[in-house]
């Protein structure tokens, strides 16, 4: 049995390829399936069955579609809702795929109806257990996806499944988890890497190394953190079964179109880096630098359903944007526009702002402002409520990034530095604030940095 990592290292997801012989099973297939399809093809493979552990809620699945095109049996726990045709099953279930057995695993904690897959093959005596947000590598999946009223149960479930994990399986097995590769469906200190197994979490895993399950379920509760807004349009529509992504390339839009998104107030979001940005960019366009963490954020803060246009340096970076945006379910692009600057721009206005970091003369060690002879300058923190409980910035004031479009309102009439853990929240953040006319600087710059000059409360 040969088991090939798909990675979609944006959402912290990972998908998985089995196959033995000529035969191929699939678990938690992102929406972009042509990365399996392609897969399938160079090892001339048949798929026959698509396992999904949960309906998932930080991605739109192409399960069901790639279930389609191969006719593959598609697997869903039976307690889920669905709207379309699939194959049923619950805990105990068996299922083979040419000399592999698959055993499902009743495992909730992640969801009510979460399911593990222990998948053998007896030519080569292996095992392996593909745990979705159950067990991950340290610790386990997050547990209040379904509403706070569910979040404390959920959470002893779970540490009831990563117990039934470790104590069915030999500590041998290789642990395969979907998320816990940076996902925001992962909770606790989980820890990533290449590879764990049963034994390896046995002795690193929150769940399994915790002694007392109130302690496992009160901290883990505790150490919760906001999650993107888009999470709650993600289960409907797996529940509806997705169809195909859309990745054919959006219209291009030439500068007189470009103007009328923009005056009339549209979502219209530059992929540049994050510096070029602030040097020089279109009034009225928001930065959201293209890299691993370019879709969570779109998807957090951009209203759902919005009009959207991207501005990107050549076609190549809107084509991996528009990748990255098909997962999480917008496929509807109203249109893009790449080149430089003044090619893309007609004589629609530019706009731009300082850029500095925390070496910055401004910055006065231990002053509740940045120059204690100038009372119109806030230092805005844009980070989690969690990150600002470890330690924040003298004076600061704090608007967690997710927040900010609905809290405008509340920020004091003062130029704001913005500031975040590492700077790629705050250049978001400085171009909302730029596009609501405020007067923005924006500090390019770790936290760490803070913390040396001693700028900080720890």
């Amino acid at each position: 049995m040969k088991v090939d990592v798909i990675s979609t290292a944006d959402l912290g997801d990972r998908s998985y390829l089995i196959a033995a012989g000529d035969t191929a099973v699939v678990v938690d297939p992102q929406r972009d399936i042509d990365r399996v399809e392609t897969l399938l093809a160079e090892r001339n493979l048949r798929c026959v069955v698509v396992l999904e552990t949960h309906i998932h809620n930080d991605y739109v699945t192409g399960g069901f579609e790639l279930a389609r095109r191969t006719g593959a049996a598609y697997v869903v726990n039976a307690a889920d809702p669905v709207t379309f045709e699939r194959t049923a099953v619950v805990d105990g279930d068996t299922i083979t795929a040419g000399p592999m057995t698959i055993t499902a695993v009743a495992t909730p904690g992640h969801t009510l109806s979460h399911l593990a897959y222990v998948i053998t093959d007896p030519t080569d005596d292996s095992t392996a257990v593909f745990t979705g947000g159950s067990l991950l590598y340290g610790s386990v999946g997050r547990t209040d996806l379904l509403g706070d009223h569910l979040t404390r149960e959920l959470t002893h479930h779970q540490f009831h499944s990563a117990h039934r994990l470790a104590d069915l399986l030999d500590d041998a097995t290789p642990v395969y988890p979907t998320h816990g590769f940076g996902s925001f469906c992962s909770a606790g200190s989980a820890t990533g890497g290449d590879a764990s197994t049963i034994g390896d979490e046995k002795r690193i895993n929150d769940a399994l190394t915790t002694a007392d399950e109130e302690t496992f379920v009160d901290t883990l509760i505790a150490n919760l953190t906001a999650y993107p807004a888009y999470y709650a349009h993600m289960g409907p529509a797996n529940l509806a079964g997705p169809g195909p992504a859309n990745l054919a390339a959006p219209s291009t839009l030439g500068p007189d179109e470009l103007r009328k998104q923009l005056d009339a107030g549209e979502w219209v979001v530059d992929l540049r880096d994050r510096t070029a940005y602030a040097s020089d960019h279109l009034a009225g366009t928001v930065s959201i630098a293209l890299g691993t963490q370019f879709s969570t954020y779109l998807g957090w803060l951009m209203p759902w359903g919005s009009s959207l246009t991207l501005i990107g340096d050549t076609p190549e970076d809107v084509t991996a944007a528009q990748r990255q945006l098909s997962r999480i379910g917008i496929d509807d692009l109203t249109g893009a526009a790449t080149g430089s600057l003044d090619q893309i721009a007609g004589d629609h206005e530019h706009s731009h702002y300082p850029e500095v970091t925390f070496a910055d003369p401004a910055f006065q060690p231990g002053s509740t402002l940045l120059d204690p002879e100038v009372t119109d300058q806030v230092v805005l923190d844009v980070r989690r409520d969690d990150e600002r409980a470890g330690g924040f910035i003298e004076g600061s004031v704090h608007v967690p990034l997710h927040a900010l479009l609905e809290r405008l309102d509340e920020l004091p009439a003062a130029q704001l530095w913005v500031h975040c853990a590492s700077g790629f929240r705050a250049s978001i953040a400085a171009s909302l604030l730029d596009r609501a006319d405020r007067d923005v600087v924006y500090i390019n710059d770790n936290y760490s940095a803070a913390v040396d000059r001693h700028l900080t409360t720890t």
